[in-house]
């Protein structure tokens, strides 16, 4: 059974945990553009899985800070996270900085 995906806002930071994948995804899908309101880093070192739906998720949320017209910081990936994205070859704009 898959964990729980949850989220904590801490200042300019969204803390991610548990699953993000197909079947954790909607929840953060139906408040995406309020969640990441006045965000620059998301810190995704909570998470312990990552499939290409959240990929996409995370590619979507990027481009929603971009369009309030503010940089974005990926923090904390796992090496799978990092994995699909270069499986990918997405370009570096669609995920800055995906950093360890």
């Amino acid at each position: 059974m898959a964990e729980e995906l949850s989220w904590k806002l801490d200042g300019t930071t969204l803390h991610f945990f548990g699953e993000l994948d197909g079947g954790t995804v909607n929840s953060l899908w139906q408040q995406r553009e309020k969640v990441v309101a006045g965000i620059n880093l998301f810190e995704l070192s909570g998470l312990t899985r990552v499939d290409t739906a959240g990929l996409a998720l995370l590619i979507h949320l990027t481009a929603i800070v971009a369009r309030q017209g503010n940089k974005i910081e990926l923090r904390g990936a796992t090496d799978n996270l990092r994995t699909l994205a270069q499986l990918y070859n997405l370009p570096e704009a669609l995920l800055p900085h995906l950093a360890g």
